[in-house]
């Protein structure tokens, strides 16, 4: 679907699915500007696999889960990197964070994909395929790789429908686009069909979604068995029912960056800027965010990490542990000023600022030990008082006044 009226038609697609385009290598070479034309893939070390390739390695065969020696066969003048599982980690857990920002319905089914419901994002943010693109233009902005976007009113179209938009792409397939858009369609590419499943089916004769799609559901349940004859028809109508589910992604074991033990929030500058100013107070705004979302979580994290990215995108990130853990909006944002101190920035441009709390845990387990002479009543009890107020009244009923206006 394009044109003018594509927005408007994707009003009834509220399941989008964001697929990063070969993420492991992507993220592998946002730093080797100069491997950006040559065929890269990652792991398939001696006697490894192939973790993900590029899309010039791809072009040659080259193929993830593929032993590296055959893909080094395939393709002689491949660059072979080592997999930098702590990075994938981090990119994937800002990923995910800035999916969050749009719904709290967020289904990650693994590191680099995941089905967003963004039918309450509406209002806010504009028609599906609006919300599509910002996602598009902020990952690329911030995080340096690309995604593509399937945008429909089912799961299984929606999956469908990003592979077709790759690489770097959106495709959106509107309820009157289902049949033509699946029934040409190979067996194979139907969602939840895998090489053991396509294989069988073509062996009875079904070789497109249509086939399937055609053929009476007494058929498929004598062919297929009772519950996936029915369920492969509904999905060849591109009928299928599933919600999504809010859920996180599994990340690779003995990763320490765990998505459900931090919680954090991004954000790019129109132009970069070296106005401390500027940044401190994109630095409370994102803070506000981080800390009112922990409290509506009931937790509270003991490590406060600030990211900065440079006009040249070099990004660092410093964190500081704290004594206690806290969800205090002013605790966490006077630990991020210090970061920010801290790394001297003399006239230094900055293009992004991130904010993160780490090392979460239930806010009821944590018991705070008064000090002499501390208040009663301080900055915890007004950060639950404008909680209470954003409740009623709208999230932009109280602020922070240095951020009024903006």
């Amino acid at each position: 679907m394009s044109g003018p009226d594509a927005y408007e038609r994707s009003r009834a697609c509220p399941v989008l699915h964001v697929d990063m385009d070969a993420f492991y290598a992507s993220v592998a070479l946002r730093d080797r500007p100069d491997l950006q034309d040559s065929p890269v893939f990652v792991g398939g070390g001696h006697r490894g696999v192939v973790l993900s390739a590029n899309y010039l390695a791809r072009a040659r065969g080259v193929r993830s889960a593929m032993p590296g020696s055959r893909a080094l066969r395939l393709c002689p003048e491949a660059v072979v990197l080592a997999p930098d599982h702590a990075a994938f980690a981090t990119v994937s857990a800002a990923v995910m964070e800035t999916f969050r920002q749009v719904t709290p319905l967020v289904e990650g089914v693994s590191m680099d994909e995941a089905f967003l419901d963004v039918s309450g994002a509406g209002r806010l943010l504009g028609t599906p395929l609006a919300i599509a693109e910002q996602l598009r233009a902020r990952i690329a902005d911030e995080q340096r790789i690309t995604c593509s976007v399937g945008v429909a009113a089912t799961v299984s179209v929606a999956k469908l429908a990003s592979t077709r938009a790759k690489p770097d792409g959106v495709r959106v397939v509107a309820p009157d686009e289902v049949v033509a858009f699946l029934h040409h369609r190979d067996i194979g590419d139907l969602y939840g069909v895998g090489e053991k499943t396509r294989d069988r089916l073509r062996r009875q004769g079904y070789l497109t979604v249509g086939d399937l799609a055609r053929t009476e559901v007494g058929v498929l349940r004598r062919d297929l068995g009772e519950h996936l004859g029915p369920h492969l028809h509904t999905l060849a109508w591109g009928a299928d029912r599933r919600q999504v589910r809010s859920r996180h992604a599994p990340v690779f074991a003995g990763v320490t960056h765990d998505p459900d033990k931090s919680m954090g929030a991004q954000s790019t500058f129109g132009r970069d800027t070296a106005d401390r100013a500027v940044v401190l107070r994109e630095l409370l705004r994102l803070t506000t965010s981080v800390t009112g979302r922990l409290r509506t979580a009931g937790v509270a994290g003991r490590t406060v990490a600030l990211t900065v990215r440079f006009s040249d995108f070099t990004t660092l990130t410093r964190s500081r542990t704290l004594g206690e853990a806290t969800d205090v909006t002013q605790e966490v944002f006077a630990a991020v000023v210090a970061l920010h101190d801290a790394l001297s920035l003399r006239g230094d441009r900055l293009r992004l600022v991130g904010v993160r709390v780490e090392g979460l845990q239930a806010r009821a387990g944590i018991h705070h030990q008064h000090v002499l002479g501390e208040r009663e009543v301080g900055w915890a009890e007004a950060d639950r008082a404008v909680d209470q107020a954003a409740r009623r009244f709208g999230p932009a009923a109280v602020r922070p006044a240095s951020l009024l206006g903006g």
